[in-house]
This record gives C-alpha cells, sequence and structure tokens, in this order.
C-alpha cells in the first residue's frame, strides 16, 4: 500500500493530538482524525483504506455501535480498540465482533505503534492477496473458450488423448491450446495452470 493512513477516532482532544504527535515522530503515517464516531462514518466512502483508532467510550454511537457498522460497510480497515481501564469485557466482545486489538488508556507508545504494524501487516496480506486473485483472472480472461475447455480437462487430470476426444479434436490440437494457454497464463507447469485457474474461481471450490 502507497500510505499508512490512521484514522483516530475520540471524543478526547489531547489524546486525538497526542496520537497525531506520537505517529509525526514515529514517521511514516498519514493521520487524520474525528471527534465522533458518525463523522467518522460519514466520510468513510471518502477514505483510503487504513487502520482506525476508535475508542470505546464516545457520546452518541460508541466504539463497539461503529465498528459493528464499519464491518458491514467496508472491510478495508482494521480497527484497534482505545479504551478505559475496567472495559476488558467489552474489549473482548469487539475483537469477536473483529477489531485486531485493544489498547487501555493511557495507551503506551510501543504497544500503539505495534498493533498499528500489525494493522497493516493484514492490509497488506490482504491486498497482496486482491492483487494476485485479480492477476489470475486477467489470465484467465485472455484464454479463448477452447483453451479454457482444454485447461478444465487439465484439472480433472484428463490426458491429452481423453480431451481431444471429448471435445472432438486431434490430441495435436488440443497440445497447440495447451501450450498457448500455458504461454498466455505465463506458467511452464499444469500446476501452475492449475493453482492460477483455483485462484481466478475457474473451478469452484465448495467447502468440506
Amino acid at each position: 500500500m502507497s500510505s499508512r493512513n490512521v484514522y483516530v477516532v475520540d471524543d478526547d482532544d489531547a489524546l486525538r493530538h497526542s496520537v497525531e504527535v506520537l505517529l509525526d515522530v514515529a514517521g511514516g503515517f498519514v493521520t487524520r482524525s474525528f471527534a465522533s464516531g458518525e463523522a467518522f462514518l460519514d466520510q468513510l466512502a471518502h477514505l483510503e483504506a487504513g487502520c482506525v483508532l476508535l475508542d470505546l467510550n464516545m457520546p452518541g454511537m460508541n466504539g463497539l455501535d461503529v465498528l459493528l457498522k464499519l464491518q458491514q460497510l467496508d472491510g478495508r480497515f482494521e480497527t484497534i480498540l482505545l479504551t478505559g481501564q475496567g472495559d476488558i469485557g467489552i474489549a473482548v466482545e469487539a475483537m469477536k465482533s473483529g477489531a485486531i486489538d485493544f489498547i487501555e488508556k493511557p495507551y503506551d507508545n510501543r504497544m500503539l505503534l505495534n498493533a498499528l504494524a500489525n494493522g497493516f501487516s493484514r492490509i497488506e496480506d490482504r491486498e497482496r492477496e486482491a492483487s494476485a486473485i485479480q492477476s489470475a483472472r486477467d489470465g484467465i480472461d485472455r484464454l479463448t473458450p477452447r483453451e479454457k475447455d482444454v485447461l478444465l480437462g487439465l484439472i480433472d487430470g484428463k490426458a491429452n488423448k481423453i480431451i481431444a476426444f471429448e471435445l472432438d479434436i486431434s490430441p495435436r490440437t488440443v497440445e497447440i491450446y495447451r501450450a498457448n494457454l500455458m504461454d498466455k497464463l505465463g506458467v511452464r507447469s499444469v500446476a501452475e495452470a492449475v493453482r492460477i485457474a483455483f485462484a481466478a474461481g475457474l473451478v469452484p471450490v465448495f467447502p468440506k
């Protein structure tokens, strides 16, 4: 990801300022603050993926309300709860609802930075996976219908002769389609081609 966006959602002006100063000194973060959960959610559609530092106890929508709404609306964010002492039970509930960590106030600088590092690692993993899936789909989209038919035959473990018989073409033509599809997918083995087909969703995966 290009920038590490951190969204501080807390009604405490002093806390928002202290987090902004900490992240400015740490470097590499783009920080934006919101004084309420409602203000944050109002801007959600315009925000880039990032980590949300979310206060649990706020007037209006509390942190848990905002977290649940965020999970429904947008999966691009990782949420870290900022909690008061004695809020452990609610913090655990929040983690069951999708928060990745909680930090008690007054927060420890190192703990906060470590939690953010974990959050951004998750976001980057997710973006890499999404990029790989899109790349696989792009590769499959470059195949002709006949090349896809041959690939599906290979996925089923069928020999060239069987594929040729089923498609009513010659084994030599199957070899040509096979060479073409592997070239288009940029792979050297059938195993690699099969992995791309699964990543692209060409073959439905049924849960056990």
